[in-house]
């Protein structure tokens, strides 16, 4: 395995990812989608979350794919963006056709960062205008860090952020994740100098720090995040995606396979108060030939591919005006 050229989910050809944002509201939100429909699936082991369209997403639902999935913060306002998505795609022609009519598939997971410093006495709905904007950006090359859905996104102890990184595995199948991580937990060890998704690190990808060296367990330090904001609100969505062929029972699959990365990279995860869901994607390119094995490796690098893309986004992230918790740099003295 060795990551991709780009190290990003867009390391699968076809997949583009688009970001908008609004610096006063501190939020935004996050695109994936592709020139033709693409099969999905979803798996949500939080338990607080915020989605749209993901019923149609189960293994026995009619829908044979959609056209695009929406990451995006706003909490529930936020889900307004996938309508701002679907209005562009249905101009442009786009959608799961029924007699003469078009529907554009738009499913859409959303992280909470209403309590973040950022301005949010809107008087009309920001998200629809922010999907549109990140469907128009969409590219193979996108920002990371303090960037769509990630703007404000907050971690136990840092500044959170949106991540990516991709895999090419030894059958020549690429996988590769996106993530908005927004956890009630940390990404960083009780030392706080260390992700916990170190032994996952590949080069120097999300700043070479290493593991922790401290052995045993550690008990964590209260969360800044929790004395900041006075709330819980979390959750950590992401999409992980493949060129392989998998249809939506083994997108399914894949999906719950790699939660474990959420489980590697963020302590504690999955809880009550976090609405973890990822989508698992697949473009259909590359014909499996051992399903069996080939879905057991291909879960298996969605896992640290998804470690390492929340690594990567806590390590982007960037300070800005009014920020309520310092980025990792920041703590570091790399500034």
């Amino acid at each position: 395995m060795q990551p991709g050229p780009l190290n990003l989910i867009t390391d699968i050809p076809g997949l583009k990812v688009g970001n908008a944002q609004d610096a006063a509201l501190n939020s935004g939100t996050t695109v994936l989608t592709a020139d033709a429909p693409f099969a999905c699936s979803y798996a949500v082991l939080g338990g607080a979350p915020g989605t749209r369209e993901t019923d149609l997403l189960e293994p026995d639902k009619s829908a044979p794919g959609v056209d695009a999935l929406v990451l995006s913060g706003g909490s529930a306002f936020g889900l307004a963006a996938a309508q701002g998505v679907m209005d562009a795609l249905h101009t442009a022609g786009r959608g799961f056709a029924v007699h003469s009519a078009r529907v554009p598939l738009v499913p859409a997971a959303i992280l909470f960062d209403l309590l973040n410093g950022g301005d949010k006495a809107w008087g009309e709905n920001p998200y629809p205008a922010l999907g549109r904007a990140a469907l128009a950006a969409a590219h193979t090359r996108f920002a990371l860090g303090t960037a769509g859905a990630g703007t404000g996104a907050q971690t136990a102890m840092h500044k959170g952020g949106l991540g990516s990184a991709s895999l090419v595995l030894d059958d020549g199948t690429t996988v590769g994740a996106l993530v908005a991580v927004n956890p009630l937990g940390s990404v960083t060890t009780p030392a706080g100098r260390n992700f916990w998704a170190a032994p996952f690190e590949m080069g120097a990808e999300f700043g070479a720090l290493g593991p922790d060296p401290a052995r045993g367990f550690q008990p964590p330090p209260d969360s800044r995040k929790l004395a900041a904001m006075a709330a819980l609100g979390n959750t950590t969505i992401g999409i992980v995606a493949t060129d392989a062929a998998l249809d939506k029972s083994q997108l399914k699959r894949m999906a719950v396979a790699a939660h474990d990365g959420i489980a590697r990279a963020i302590v504690p995860a999955h809880s009550p108060h976090d609405g973890d869901l990822i989508f698992a994607v697949s473009t259909g390119a590359v014909e499996l030939t051992a399903p069996p094995t080939q879905l057991t490796q291909i879960g298996h690098a969605a896992a640290i591919c998804l470690a390492r893309a929340i690594a990567r986004a806590v390590w982007e992230a960037v300070a800005a005006p009014g920020d309520l918790l310092p980025t990792l740099r920041q703590d570091l003295g790399r500034v």
